[in-house]
């Protein structure tokens, strides 16, 4: 579920955290941080979802209180409650995955009522929903055309709904643009989704290689990118910036299925993303620097990685 450029992230960002903290780190404390970060982003992209269901699920509740009223009209007792048929609804309520991350994050008690009850009435006026319940049937399309419209439309632009996971989860800004992605994946291969666990095995094995490789390596990277820094005082480059570069460095020597484009590719977009308005051009010229010096020096070794997963 996570890419390896989300695990690159979580990568940098524990380096981040590590360089943050005096002294030195006890021993499997690095590998901690990282899983703490990882389980963070799992609590997140479980509550994004979990939301999604309670604003759909809330069609039922507005049956209820309205039909409940000591003289109902005709248009209380007809609250259309299609969406709380939808089938990702349903997926996802008997997914013990789901289930079990809910129960687990203990999701039911972050919920803020008011705020869900308001997303819910702007869905009911939308066009988009009454076109949703117009339809006579129900298609693939069309159930999770509806859910992305009340993630797209509904909540990322609702800035009370932004503060609102702020204030729950601190990696929000860091995330942000992989909880996007995440969700968004969900509503495309719901199948494939395990709640319990949004990594591979493949994929965790590489997040803890990079961590401990860019901190074992972390002399020897030095080493080759602090001489070309020319009129730039390492002293006084972006501490994310070195942290980047060492990453870039070790990728291209220690993990051989790793296209060094690729490799370049991604810490510009880390650089980009990040770090300073000028890192993106900074870390491409160093790192690409390093890679035809140690191409020249037939120091980077790479094997087929054709059918590796990058």
């Amino acid at each position: 579920m996570i890419s390896r450029r989300n695990i690159r992230v979580k990568v940098m960002q524990t380096l981040y955290t590590i360089d943050s903290v005096s002294g030195d780190t006890k021993p499997g404390e690095p590998i901690a941080i990282l899983t703490r970060k990882i389980e963070q982003s799992r609590s997140l992209y479980t509550y994004l979802i979990y939301f999604i269901t309670e604003v759909a699920r809330f069609s039922e509740t507005d049956a209820r209180q309205k039909a409940s009223k000591h003289l109902p009209t005709a248009g209380d007792l007809a609250v259309n409650t299609k969406i709380a048929g939808n089938e990702l609804l349903w997926r996802l309520l008997e997914d013990t995955s789901f289930t079990a991350a809910v129960k687990e994050f203990k999701l039911e008690h972050l919920v803020e009522r008011d705020l869900l009850k308001r997303i819910y009435l702007e869905l009911i006026c939308s066009e988009e929903y009454i076109e949703y319940i117009e339809l006579k049937s129900r298609d693939k399309k069309s159930e999770k055309r509806i859910f992305e419209f009340i993630f797209t439309n509904l909540m990322l632009p609702n800035e009370n709904f932004i503060s609102h996971v702020e204030e729950l989860f601190i990696n929000w800004d860091d995330d942000a643009e992989m909880m996007q992605a995440l969700v968004m994946n969900y509503f495309n291969k719901p199948a494939l989704q395990n709640f319990n666990d949004i990594l591979s095995k493949e994929k965790w094995e590489f997040a803890k290689s990079l961590l401990t490789t860019v901190l074992d390596k972390t002399e020897h990277s030095l080493e080759l990118i602090k001489p070309k820094l020319k009129n730039w005082d390492a002293d006084r480059i972006a501490a994310l910036d070195l942290i980047i570069l060492q990453m870039g460095v070790c990728e291209f020597l220690y993990f051989e299925t790793i296209p060094t484009k690729v490799t370049i590719n991604e810490y510009i977009d880390l650089a980009k993303d990040y770090s300073t308005v000028q890192s993106g051009q900074f870390v491409n010229g160093l790192l690409d620097n390093i890679h035809k010096e140690l191409t020249a020096e037939n120091k980077i070794l790479k094997k087929n990685f054709k059918n590796s997963v990058l």
